[in-house]
């Protein structure tokens, strides 16, 4: 009766450490920081060309075929290495990162917590030769994956309103 009565309460311990050790990560989710991890990377991936950080850049962007950008003239990037052509523009002389100003930023999150989205106005403020070169009151949405606890960027899409 006693070897019974251990037996069963030794099951029930090891049932229940097996169940809690499966718990997925995302029941430890804490918002508010994972929020704040996703504002980083989404102000990364547009503030690094103050400093030409290109490596900065290439940490928030998702390095493989998978990632896709869609520019408001009409530019569909496909796949980081599309992305990357675009490199000789942007760390040229005569392009200059003056400053960004990102507005309404909402974040969402998947149940899971290794998915996010998001939405906001962005003015990005730039000169090339010299020259206003400005995507000011520009829609940017973008999805970004959580990727060996790391956030990057999967998907982007900028667009200008009509008027």
């Amino acid at each position: 009766m006693k070897r019974t009565k251990f037996n069963f309460i030794l099951g029930f311990i090891l049932i229940f450490a097996f169940l809690t050790s499966c718990q997925r990560d995302g029941d430890h989710f804490n918002l508010e920081r994972e929020k704040q991890l996703v504002e980083e990377t989404i102000r990364s991936s547009i503030g690094w060309a103050k400093n030409k950080d290109i490596d900065l850049l290439y940490s928030v962007i998702a390095n493989d075929t998978d990632y896709v950008e869609v520019d408001p003239q009409d530019r569909v990037v496909r796949g980081f290495q599309d992305f990357k052509r675009t490199e000789n523009f942007w760390m040229s002389t005569d392009f200059k990162a003056i400053r960004y100003e990102i507005r309404d930023l909402k974040i969402s999150f998947s149940r899971s917590g290794d998915v996010a989205w998001f939405f906001c106005m962005l003015d990005d403020i730039n000169e090339w030769k010299g020259q206003p070169a400005n995507w000011e009151n520009t829609r940017w949405t973008g999805v970004l994956e959580r990727r060996d606890s790391n956030w990057v960027i999967v998907q982007m899409h900028f667009s200008f309103a009509s008027r």
